[in-house]
C-alpha cells in the first residue's frame, strides 16, 4: 500500500516518456508545416507528385507524418491512404504485391502486375496516396522498384502522390539521378536534421511535465542526457529510453527503500 502511494508517479513517468506520436513535435514544426501543405497542395488540390523525407533514425520523420495524417484525417476523407513499411516485405518487388492488395485489385504476377497497377492509378478515381517508410529497402539493382514508383506520378492521368521516408540523404541523387532529366521529375526533398541539446530538453520537459507533483527527473539531470545524446545521434528516441531507464533504476531502489520501512504501531 505504502508503495503503490509512490510508485504512481513512476508509472505514469514511464508511460509518458514511450516513444508515442505526441499530440505535438517538439522541434519539428516547419517540417510538420512543410508535410502538411505538401499533402494539402498535392492530394486535396489533385496534383500528382513526390517528396523524399530524410533523415537520421530518431529525428521524428515518422512520427511528424504520423502526427500529420491524424490531424489531416478529414481533409484526406475523399483520398485514399495506403501506408507501407518497406522493410516488412520480403524483397524490393514485394512492394507491389502489397500495393495491389491494398488496392483491392485483382492477383497479378510479373510485368502484369505493375500494367494493372499503372492503369488503375491513371483510371478516373479518388487521389491514392502511398506512404513507404524505410524506402531505402527498396533499392536493388538497376533501381528499376524506386524508378517505377517515382515515375509513376508523371504518367498522364496520373492520380499518385507518393512520399517516401528513409534514413539517406543522398538516396535520390544516388539511386534516382535519371528522373532529374524529366521536367519536374525529381521528387521534392524534406530533410530532418538531428535534434539540438536544446529541442531534445524541450521534448524531455514537456513529456514528464505531464506527471502531477514533484519532477521525477530535475532539470540539471534531463539537461545532462539531452547535452549527450545530441553529441552522439540527436536521437529523441535514445534520450526517452535513456530517461524512461533512470525512472525504472529510481523506482527500483524506492520500492526497496519502501518494503524496509517500519510499519505504523511498531509491528514487525
Amino acid at each position: 500500500r505504502l508503495f503503490r502511494q509512490e510508485g504512481t508517479c513512476y508509472q505514469q513517468a514511464k508511460q509518458v516518456l514511450h516513444a508515442a506520436v505526441p499530440d505535438r513535435l517538439q522541434g519539428r514544426e516547419r517540417e510538420t508545416g512543410i508535410l502538411r501543405q505538401f499533402l494539402r497542395e498535392h492530394v486535396l488540390g489533385r496534383r500528382p507528385g513526390s517528396l523524399y523525407v530524410s533523415g537520421a533514425p530518431g529525428t521524428g520523420k515518422t512520427a511528424c507524418l504520423s502526427r500529420v495524417l491524424l490531424d489531416c484525417k478529414d481533409e484526406l476523407a475523399g483520398s485514399r491512404t495506403v501506408v507501407l513499411n518497406c522493410m516488412a516485405l520480403g524483397s524490393p518487388h514485394g512492394v507491389f504485391p502489397a500495393l495491389a492488395q491494398h488496392l483491392g485489385l485483382p492477383v497479378a504476377t510479373g510485368r502484369e502486375r505493375i500494367r494493372s497497377l499503372e492503369k488503375h492509378l491513371t483510371a478516373q478515381g479518388p487521389m491514392v496516396l502511398l506512404v513507404l517508410d524505410e524506402l531505402d529497402q527498396l533499392e536493388s539493382k538497376g533501381q528499376d522498384v524506386l524508378y517505377t514508383l517515382f515515375e509513376w506520378p508523371q504518367l498522364p492521368s496520373s492520380r499518385l502522390v507518393l512520399v517516401g521516408l528513409a534514413n539517406a540523404l543522398d538516396l535520390t541523387d544516388r539511386s534516382l539521378a535519371r528522373l532529374g532529366a524529366h521536367p519536374a521529375g525529381s521528387p521534392q526533398l524534406l530533410h530532418f536534421p538531428p535534434y539540438t541539446k536544446e529541442q531534445l530538453t524541450h521534448i524531455l520537459q514537456e513529456r514528464l511535465g505531464q506527471v502531477a507533483g514533484d519532477p521525477v527527473l530535475d532539470s540539471a539531470a534531463l539537461q545532462f542526457c539531452a547535452r549527450k545524446v545530441s553529441a552522439v545521434s540527436g536521437d529523441a528516441r535514445k534520450a526517452l529510453d535513456v530517461c524512461r531507464r533512470a525512472v525504472e533504476v529510481v523506482e527500483l531502489e524506492v520500492r526497496g527503500q519502501t518494503l524496509l520501512k517500519p510499519l505504523p504501531g511498531g509491528e514487525s
